[in-house]
């Protein structure tokens, strides 16, 4: 029987998550999305040493960014706006996953923070408040959505497989970006509704497996079902 295709997931350090609310403190929704997917996820912090960072970056046959602190806005030259909250040692634990995942090909998924780090280290920016995105945060049952707009004919449009190209999806974020802050060889699958906001990206180069989307599709209690084909398509990737 072959090997589940290894995930490798960065998360927050210690100091980071005594300073999250409870429902950010751990990756379990992550590792679940990644084993419902038939995948074997891999986690890392910024407090491993080098020796195992570089046996993890070999070993990954897939990478995933998720949420959490927000990227650092000195990396894309900005100075921290007042509700920043950077965590610097993740950002160069995952500018080290990302230099290493396209160095050998390795498939690649950013989930909210996670897709603004991809736009960050391919020298794109990002709003650092908007106001209005965020969701009351756990054990609330609730989650403030908004219709999310598909690029008709983008690969994130085939592979979530749906007739519509509009699709309402959870809203937990405090940042983002427009069209117009996008990073280099990437281009825009969907975007809210008055195409102000990039909602998703994903590589301009077909032949690179690189996804970004801003909402949480590892909450399936918020998420519409297609987002599930997208965490297939991304195992079957790292897989092949």
């Amino acid at each position: 029987m072959p090997r589940q295709p290894r995930i490798l997931i960065t998360v927050h350090g210690p100091a980071q998550a005594a300073l999250e609310e409870p429902a950010w403190r751990t990756f379990d929704t992550y590792a679940d999305a990644v084993r419902r997917a038939g995948g074997e996820p891999v986690l890392i912090d910024p407090m491993v040493g080098a020796e195992e960072r570089v046996t993890a970056f070999a070993e990954m046959d897939g990478l995933l960014l998720p949420g959490g602190a927000d990227v650092d806005p000195g990396r894309y030259g900005e100075a921290p706006a007042e509700r920043t909250q950077a965590e610097p040692p993740r950002d160069a634990l995952e500018a080290a996953a990302w230099s290493a995942a396209a160095d050998r090909g390795v498939p690649v998924l950013g989930v909210c923070r996670g897709m603004q780090a991809i736009n960050v280290f391919s020298g794109g920016s990002l709003i650092q408040h908007l106001q209005g995105h965020e969701s009351p945060m756990w054990p609330s049952p609730d989650s403030h959505p908004h219709p999310l707009r598909l690029v008709v004919g983008s690969r994130l449009a085939a592979i979530l497989g749906t007739q519509h190209d509009a699709l309402e999806v959870n809203s937990f974020h405090h940042q983002g970006l427009r069209p117009d802050q996008l990073g280099a060889g990437l281009t825009v699958s969907a975007t809210t509704a008055d195409g102000e906001l990039v909602e998703a990206l994903e590589a301009s180069d077909p032949e690179r497996w690189v996804f970004g989307v801003q909402n949480h599709p590892e909450r399936p209690e918020f998420t519409p079902p297609a987002f599930a084909r997208l965490w297939r398509a991304f195992v079957e990737a790292a897989g092949g």
